[in-house]
């Protein structure tokens, strides 16, 4: 679908993106990296440390996600796939990235409400993906949170359902 995620351009939240959301944007960059170039974590880290911006980035987030995720990789790429309409290795490699770190979260980070991470996901999904991979990502990572936080997303839901 997308070729390698390049830096968001300025014009687009860049007042905006919280220390978290930075760490997301390195975090799928230094994912890319791994599974387009196979770079391994430490070659990783330093060359995303030297990136625009790192200062301003979430770094105990940005370090735990990586390091979680790329340890994690097989394990949560098994745990999408039932989610998945094709094989994982078909997936964009964007989309792949995403999908990884999304999961890895809503395993991990259990503070982080599940559609903040959804969303989160999607927002990297629409600036560094494909025209409609958000669309896929957010399906995936519903379906997902569903089966990992059902006590979670069954709250939100009923809340939903009040709330008409």
């Amino acid at each position: 679908m997308a070729g390698k995620p390049q830096a968001a351009p300025e014009s687009t939240h860049a007042a905006v993106r919280s220390p978290r959301r930075l760490a997301r944007e390195l975090v799928l960059q230094g994912l890319y990296q791994s599974l387009v170039s196979g770079n391994d974590e430490a070659a990783i880290e330093a060359h995303l440390l030297d990136s625009e911006g790192f200062d301003k980035a979430d770094r105990e987030f940005f370090t735990g996600l990586l390091r979680g995720v790329l340890a994690q990789r097989r394990r949560l790429e098994g745990q999408l796939q039932s989610y998945l309409d094709r094989p994982f290795t078909e997936l964009s490699p964007v989309e792949a990235c995403v999908l990884l770190a999304g999961a890895f979260e809503l395993n991990n980070y259990l503070q982080t409400p599940y559609r903040v991470i959804i969303n989160e996901s999607i927002e990297l999904a629409k600036g560094y993906g494909g025209t409609d991979g958000h669309k896929y990502i957010n399906g995936v990572l519903d379906k997902l949170s569903a089966s990992l936080r059902p006590a979670e997303v069954e709250a939100r839901r009923a809340a939903r359902g009040r709330s008409r």
